[in-house]
């Protein structure tokens, strides 16, 4: 897996250099486009070279849990036949959104991944603002290898998700063709991921096919321009930081809880969850949302 990141680390540094020339002409021209930053460009690419010497030693003891779970595999699926490989696509496209959506919507994950929404402009460089954490959430992909998926296949085709998403992190691209932005994640419907305009919580959370959310009840098509960042940055380029500030404060919210039932909602309740009140998570930030928008919209619309 690491080795297809790492050939193409070529492919990312010239394609940053494009897009940066081309946000700078984008300004010049009066487009409302952020561009690249130079601290918080120095963050992103400390977080994703943090993440490439971590998560190298993490997979090692996962293959090792893997391979074992691969012997109880419920089917032998052969690893030299196409349809294996097509199988694996939409099977590893699942857990991906399962894993994506379950990172929003349950802090002990969100806490690994908050780190890649964190950043205030968004660019080619923000895709590599990768956790240091969030490996906790191994968990999503371990039906593949029990279904007879070989481990370095899984490897493998996270490698090819992964990839694909890097090219959605940008706004040099506006809309695909209606046909592929029906079917595939594209820049249009990961900018609505990451923005943090109240509509846009929580959405769209697919790898390679959108299809998922349109099928789960969590698509958003992107109707204005995402403010990018958190409900409340963090206003930080210190990569240490930017990696441990969630779990810092579960641990704070942890030892304020005055019961089990408030420690066990602070690490898996929802982000923003507090025993008084739901307030503050995403679903409510939204229904107030649709809410205010159904009252201006003009009667019989």
């Amino acid at each position: 897996m690491d080795a297809l990141i790492f050939w193409a680390i070529p492919a990312f540094v010239l394609s940053m250099a494009a897009e940066a020339l081309w946000a700078r002409r984008a300004a010049r021209e009066g487009r409302e486009i952020r561009g690249y930053a130079l601290k918080d460009t120095a963050a992103n690419l400390s977080m994703g070279l943090g993440n490439l010497a971590i998560t190298s030693g993490v997979k090692l003891g996962l293959m090792v849990l893997w391979m074992g779970l691969y012997e109880l595999r419920l089917f032998d699926l052969p690893a030299d036949s196409a349809w294996t490989w097509v199988a694996l696509f939409f099977a590893e496209d699942l857990c991906y959104y399962a894993f994506h959506r379950g990172s929003h919507e349950i802090r002990l994950f969100w806490a690994g991944h908050v780190n890649h929404h964190s950043s205030t402009t968004y660019n080619l460089s923000t895709a590599l603002r990768q956790s240091w954490t969030s490996s906790v959430a191994f968990i999503f992909w371990l039906p593949l290898p029990l279904l007879g998926f070989h481990p370095l296949m899984v490897l493998t085709q996270q490698a090819i998700s992964l990839l694909y998403q890097y090219w959605l992190h940008t706004e040099a691209i506006d809309r695909m063709p209606r046909w592929f932005e029906a079917v595939f994640n594209t820049p249009s419907h990961h900018r609505v991921h990451h923005g943090r305009n109240a509509l846009y919580l929580d959405r769209n959370h697919a790898g390679i096919l959108i299809i998922w959310d349109r099928l789960f009840g969590t698509f958003e098509p992107e109707k204005e321009r995402p403010d990018y960042g958190l409900t409340t940055n963090i206003s930080t380029y210190n990569p240490l930081r930017i990696a441990f500030h969630e779990w810092a404060a579960i641990g704070r919210d942890v030892r304020s809880a005055r019961s089990m039932r408030e420690a066990f909602g602070y690490v898996f309740g929802p982000p923003g969850w507090r025993p008084d009140t739901l307030e503050d998570t995403a679903p409510a930030r939204r229904a107030r949302a649709l809410a205010a928008q159904a009252e201006r919209a003009p009667e019989g619309a």
